[in-house]
């Protein structure tokens, strides 16, 4: 366990910050599987969006939105 001050803040911040993001990810991740679900073509740009924010927020790679933007787009608009 860490023993100066800072570094107990330091593990504090950590943790809310880890909750947060993974929040924001998993949400996205929900709201993907839910628009694939209804094949909801008009709402598509929603989620699109959520991807773009969690890359801007360095929550994903810029690469892995990319991809999860393509497979989404892909599962959404087959057939």
């Amino acid at each position: 366990m860490a023993n100066h001050l800072s570094s107990l803040k330091r593990i504090r911040q950590n943790y809310t910050r880890r909750l947060r993001n993974k929040y924001a990810y998993k949400s996205t991740k929900t709201s993907m599987k839910k628009l694939l679900k209804e094949k909801n073509k008009e709402k598509h740009y929603i989620v699109i969006s959520m991807i773009d924010k969690l890359a801007k927020k360095n929550i994903i790679h810029v690469n892995k939105a990319s991809r999860l933007k393509k497979k989404f787009n892909r599962k959404l608009f087959s057939n």
